[in-house]
């Protein structure tokens, strides 16, 4: 097992990775009670492969063990299931000195966290993340929340977590295009921070695609270790963490446009906007020519999704598309600020470029 601390001054916790982690959730866990109880949210799906491998390792413990299942998919994210499980949790006399475990992928446990975070002014949750997108970035840093009719993420608190376990062996459960659309997640890691870190995983991707434990186990331990790096420098991203939305914007728009349904996963957004954030970066002669060509030869030699015509069905003009991006969080005084890149590795949060350049970089993506 590898341990990463992340040291917010009051709010410190431990991100725990490795194998067999889910068996011995009690051990973890139990120091932090209070009373020896907790409320697990969870969705149908991953409910029925590892609620009770959860169940029976907090029994381990002597903890007691509630759980609601919610539906699986993006469209869980919303007002009525959120609604649905803060109304359980106070059915669940849930306390302000209580637990809420959120057991599921990004939908789980941005749904979860903000519960927690406004049920009683307050209470506190535990990460466990089931899918490798969870356990590289959602699960760690404290953002919380639902999406709005409006867009993506725009409703929700900043709320850190008591513990974060990312069990590896669950990662075996998921779909080859669920896991892939993870590691869209950790590419950014090595695009916009640790170009080491980017030809680490051209070497190896392939391997830690197909199982390899040890790889697995690397990949999201640098991952969380950068991600812990930047929130612990600027928690509510107010300078270095919009790094991380390196291919957001992109992907918020993508996600918008096609209904934050199965078109589009979030892991393969934030790949195809990763290549269309380096491909601007290059445009304006920041990167060079062959900075955005690695990147989707990468991307094409792990079988993903990078670029607009890998999306099935219509998308909107390049106007519309700007249109859905200006909807963006990270939209200040009316200017929408672009993670760009001098080169892999080297990113950077600027609102200087010229949206006349973005517009004709989609029109051209959407007509390839």
């Amino acid at each position: 097992m590898e341990t990463v601390h992340v040291p917010l001054e009051g709010r410190e916790y431990d991100i725990h990775i490795g194998p067999g982690l889910l068996p011995r959730a009690g051990e973890f866990i139990a120091p932090l009670l209070h009373t020896p109880k907790v409320a697990v949210l969870t969705d149908e799906t991953v409910g029925a492969l590892h609620l009770e491998t959860l169940r029976a390792g907090l029994a381990a413990s002597g903890i007691e063990m509630t759980a609601l299942a919610l539906p699986e998919g993006e469209s869980t994210k919303g007002w009525d299931q959120f609604s649905r499980a803060v109304e359980w949790l106070i059915e669940q006399k849930v306390e302000r000195r209580g637990m809420v475990v959120a057991l599921g992928g990004g939908v789980i446990g941005d749904l979860a966290g903000f519960a927690a975070a406004v049920l009683r002014r307050g209470v506190r949750f535990v990460q466990i993340p089931t899918s490798l997108l969870a356990q590289v970035d959602s699960s760690v840093g404290g953002k919380t929340g639902i999406n709005s009719k409006q867009g993506k993420n725009l409703i929700g608190a900043f709320h850190q977590p008591s513990l974060v376990l990312a069990d590896i062996d669950v990662l075996g459960t998921l779909k080859p295009r669920d896991f892939l659309a993870g590691y869209g997640e950790v590419v950014k890691y090595g695009l916009l921070g640790d170009a080491k870190f980017f030809d680490w995983l051209e070497q190896n991707g392939p391997a830690l695609a197909s199982g390899d434990q040890a790889a697995r186990i690397r990949a999201v331990r640098r991952s969380v270790e950068m991600k812990a790096e930047i929130v612990v420098r600027d928690e509510t991203e107010q300078g270095d963490r919009a790094l991380l939305n390196l291919g957001h914007t992109f992907c918020h728009a993508l996600e918008a446009a096609t209904g934050y349904g199965d078109r589009l996963l979030h892991g393969e957004g934030v790949a195809i906007g990763c290549a269309l954030a380096f491909e601007l970066s290059q445009r304006m002669g920041l990167c060079s020519q062959e900075d955005p060509s690695r990147i989707r030869a990468h991307l094409d030699a792990m079988g993903m999704k990078k670029d607009l015509r890998a999306i099935p069905g219509e998308l909107p003009d390049a106007d519309g598309l700007m249109a859905l991006m200006a909807q963006d969080k990270k939209v200040l005084d009316g200017k929408l600020r672009f993670i760009l890149a001098r080169g892999i590795g080297d990113a950077f949060v600027t609102s200087d470029v010229d949206p006349a350049l973005v517009r004709q970089l989609l029109s051209e993506a959407l007509a390839a």
